[in-house]
């Protein structure tokens, strides 16, 4: 058959490198890289009009588009995981601030929709019982999946959410890092966070994975397990994996990460019901581990 020249966006991962850089090729396909900085910036095109035929993709979002019926298949290799406890701050000049204090306060967010703030907010209502909805919610974009409702405040056109932190116009902000001296983390020891809710979780929260069109999964699936094998095979070049491994790859080791976030996605409203992890794949992409 043919090789194929496929249209591809994969941020510039460590993992990755081998197959962006040529040195990994496959036999059956070329993949042309398309550069989109940030990497977030690629899933609205991906989920709108599939403007791309493989794609990393937020977990959130490919759930979402999912829920819609986007026609995207998703495949367990996880591009970036991450604790999320350091990605909540808040500005200490307005008075201390406490991951249970937030009900009633006004919370900066890029987009409601983001995988970050999924996670925050669910470890938020899950381990500190804060209530998602007393909480004042402003954001700055708007989701990747345009049929989403989204009935937060809007910030103002020329506001960034950083700024508005500093300037006391919001009392925290999620789904944000800085090294500014002026903000805190409003976890008051991220790290050991991050350990306590490891050891109870046992899950490694995923942010990004990676998703192929519909149609290009069901008219080439041995293209579509060629391309899972690429990611494998540059991960394992990349060198051992940190424990825990921040990078799963395959359904059983992404199983519990997926439970978790579906899980939490429904909570929030994001999604109409819980999915299954087997119905997150496809025939082709439910194999593969």
């Amino acid at each position: 058959m043919d090789r194929l020249k496929l249209k591809a966006v994969l941020g510039s991962h460590p993992h990755v490198e081998a197959v962006k850089s040529g040195a990994l090729r496959s036999d059956l396909f070329d993949l042309d890289f398309i550069a989109y900085t940030p990497t977030n910036m690629a899933f609205k095109p991906m989920v709108r009009e599939q403007a791309f035929d493989v794609c990393e993709m937020a977990i959130v979002t490919y759930l979402m588009a999912k829920a819609h019926g986007k026609p995207l298949v998703l495949l367990p290799a996880t591009m970036l995981g991450r604790f999320q406890h350091s990605y909540a701050l808040y500005n200490p000049a307005q008075g201390t601030l406490g991951p249970s204090d937030l009900e009633g306060k006004r919370i900066g967010i890029r987009s409601f929709t983001t995988t970050t703030g999924a996670w925050i907010r669910g470890i938020l209502a899950n381990d500190y019982g804060v209530a998602l909805d007393k909480i004042k919610w402003v954001t700055f974009e708007d989701p990747h999946v345009a049929e989403y409702v989204d009935t937060t405040a809007r910030a103002p056109k020329d506001k960034k959410v950083l700024q508005m932190l500093l300037d006391g116009e919001l009392d925290a902000v999620l789904g944000e890092a800085s090294d500014n001296p002026r903000l805190k983390s409003l976890f008051p020891d991220p790290a050991a966070e991050a350990a306590k809710w490891y050891a109870r979780r046992g899950v490694v929260p995923v942010n990004h994975l990676v998703v192929v069109t519909e149609q290009l999964a069901k008219s080439r699936p041995g293209v579509v397990a060629g391309i899972y094998d690429l990611l494998k095979q540059s991960k394992v070049q990349a060198g051992p994996a940190a424990t825990p491994d921040l990078l799963p790859f395959g359904i059983e080791a992404n199983r519990k990460p997926l439970e978790l976030i579906v899980d939490y996605a429904f909570q929030q409203a994001l999604i109409p019901r819980r999915y299954a992890v087997e119905e997150l794949f496809d025939e082709t992409t439910r194999g593969l581990n």
